[in-house]
Formats: C-alpha cells, structure tokens, sequence
C-alpha cells in the first residue's frame, strides 16, 4: 500500500496559509481512492510538502481534526477518520483551490448535456449570449451511493465548445474549466440560501417533498469580467452545513 500522497497547491499569499492548507489536504481525504492508507505523513513531512512552518501544519491539521475527518494521537500519529466522505460542510472559501475541494470525494453522473437559450433569471450575466451550454449532474456519496447534490451549469458556449463532458465526471467545472480548457477565472462569487425542495430536486436527492435543502448559486469570471459559467446547485440540508471563515487581519 502506497502512502497518503496530499495535492500540491500554489499558496495565496493574501489568505491565511493554516486554511488554504487545510482545504488542499481536506480536498485529498475526500478525494482519496478506497485503497489509499488512512494514516497521514508527520507534520513535519506535511510541512515541507506544502512549503509552510510546522506550527502553520499543526494550525491547519487542527482545523480538520474539528471537522471530524482526522484524529491525532500522541506517539501513534494523524489518522484520517473512516466517515470522512459523510456530513461535508459548504464553506464560503478564499481561492478557487478551495472551491474544487470543496466538491472533491464524490462520485458524479453526467444527467443533461444540451444547448439552449439563456434563462431568464441570469439573462444578465450574459448579455452577449443568446444561449448557453447545460451541464446538468448528479453527485452521490462514493461509499454509500447516496445522492448529495445536483448542479445545473449554464456554461459561455465558446468555453463549453472546448470542454470534455467525460471530464466532469472526474472533476469539478471549476477544474475542468481553469485547467483543461485553460480559461483565466479572476473571481468566483458564492451565495446561499436555505429552500424548500421542490419535486425534481425530492426525486433526485431521494428526499420528501418540501425538505430542507441549500440552495447554491456560484458565478465564474475570467479575467476580463466576463461570466463563464453559473452553478445553480442543490446540496440535501440533511447532510451539509454552510460555514464562513473570514480573516481578521
């Protein structure tokens, strides 16, 4: 069994260093394949790996053990805990690594793939465009097989030319678009709010009707201000929770 090997990441020096590591190594317990080993490296193998000092290592590996996907013990080592995939949070995060991590650990099936005029409600995001690309997909639990999410991307259609389908079942659109297609993303703005889930989402999410949900909408920019996809995401309010780390320096 080969060892727990976490992503690389190019830190932002204008975040906090503790949490972009944090989120990187979150993004590989969640994505980590059914064989990797649960145990992790030392701090002091993490902190070299990541280019920071050990009390930054231990400030961000501290951050997870809270989450509830690690355990440490003294003398034994840092262990990724066996429930880890389950009860991921939604977090506000600081970088687009982040905002892959935060959709890492599950398995994805690709539901819709056309092209249609742009809806109504984001007619304003695209003024130049007469229709988007849709990607619609369903996210389930890799353990369990059971559903977490489903997002509906309208995506530019000169982006959405360039773009894999297949690759969406491995990676999240932010990926594929940054680093397949190779689109420059300035910004992404997040909000959420809480909803009720109406019959399509019920279906989908295997949840009573009118349940609880988090309803998520995330807009991509390039870097000359134009929006290159909006995410519209259901996330089930039974399993996720929204937490927001702000920085006070």
């Amino acid at each position: 069994m080969t060892a727990f090997a976490p992503d690389s990441i190019v830190l932002n020096r204008k975040l906090p260093l503790w949490y972009q590591v944090s989120q990187s190594l979150r993004a590989s317990i969640l994505g980590r394949g059914p064989d990797a080993p649960l145990r992790l490296p030392t701090e002091e193998q993490l902190a070299e790996h990541y280019g920071v000092s050990v009390l930054t290592m231990r400030q961000a590996l501290k951050e997870l053990e809270d989450e509830g996907l690690i355990s440490r013990h003294r003398r034994r080592g840092t262990f990724i805990e066996p429930s880890a995939q389950r009860g991921a949070p939604v977090r506000l995060l600081g970088s687009v690594d982040a905002i892959v991590a935060q959709q890492s650990g599950m398995s994805v099936r690709l539901l819709e793939h056309s092209a249609g005029p742009v809806p109504p409600e984001f007619a304003e995001h695209f003024p130049d465009a007469r229709e988007v690309a849709v990607f619609h997909r369903l996210r389930c639990d890799e353990k369990t097989g059971e559903p977490t999410n489903h997002a509906r991307n309208y995506v530019r259609s000169e982006a959405a030319a360039r773009l894999d389908p297949a690759d969406l079942a491995r990676w999240p659109m932010t990926k594929v678009l940054r680093d397949v297609v190779g689109m420059r993303i300035s910004r992404i703005t997040d909000s959420v709010q809480a909803r009720l889930a109406d019959p399509e989402t019920a279906a989908l999410l295997e949840v009573p009707l009118l349940s609880p949900i988090l309803h998520y909408t995330g807009i991509t920019y390039d870097e000359d201000g134009r929006v290159l996809d909006v995410a519209v995401i259901h996330y089930r309010g039974d399993r996720f929770s929204f937490t927001v780390t702000l920085d006070a320096h």
